[in-house]
């Protein structure tokens, strides 16, 4: 099963090092890890998505703890069934035909990529996008020549506005009555003062 984590650390050279150590021993396969400066000084995200290897059925709530554990982490939590925005970046080279260019140019409105380079025989297409949608785009240019695609890893935000997702439905403390998610210090996340 995919587990999305959201990880505050402090900024330390070693600190992804022993993150990524930990996952590996705990037989985490890594899907996508994410690195980027945050909205605190000194402070760095690292959005995580794993598949989980082993038999564990809380195995989301375990490697939390342990990462809990490890130096410079100030703050970590499985956000895998919360209300998110999700996001990824993929670049994809085609080469193509002047018939396929103008297909292309007709997904661009469909899927609203950008085509950032243009030759007579090449085009380059940029995807910002939630996994889902990016999915269903490599499945309709499956049918083209794709020369080089390179993918990001994921990023994501809680939302605050809790609108439910299909997402939330999945989590098992989700009140269908009302379409929202009653978690526990939800509005503490990231917003105490380190």
């Amino acid at each position: 099963m995919e587990r999305t984590i959201s990880v505050l650390v402090e900024k330390d050279p070693g600190g992804l090092v022993r993150i990524i150590s930990l996952l590996t021993r705990r037989r985490f396969h890594i899907k996508s890890i994410t690195l980027s400066p945050c909205e605190r000084k000194g402070y760095e995200r690292i959005i995580i998505v794993v598949i989980n290897q082993s038999d564990g059925v809380d195995a989301g709530k375990q490697l939390t703890k342990q990462i809990r554990k490890l130096i410079n982490v100030v703050n970590v939590q499985d956000i895998t069934y919360l209300p998110l925005i999700e996001r990824e970046l993929v670049l994809i080279k085609l080469k193509v035909n002047l018939i396929e260019r103008t297909e292309i140019l007709n997904l661009a409105q469909i899927f609203r990529f950008k085509i950032t380079d243009v030759t007579d025989s090449t085009l380059i297409l940029e995807v910002t996008a939630d996994p889902g949608k990016i999915a269903a785009l490599e499945k309709v240019l499956e049918k083209y020549n794709i020369l080089q695609l390179v993918r990001t890893g994921r990023i994501a935000l809680i939302r605050e506005s809790r609108v439910s997702t299909s997402s939330l439905k999945e989590y098992p403390e989700f009140e269908v009555l009302t379409g929202q998610n009653y978690l526990n210090n939800i509005e503490d996340l990231f917003k105490k003062d380190y």
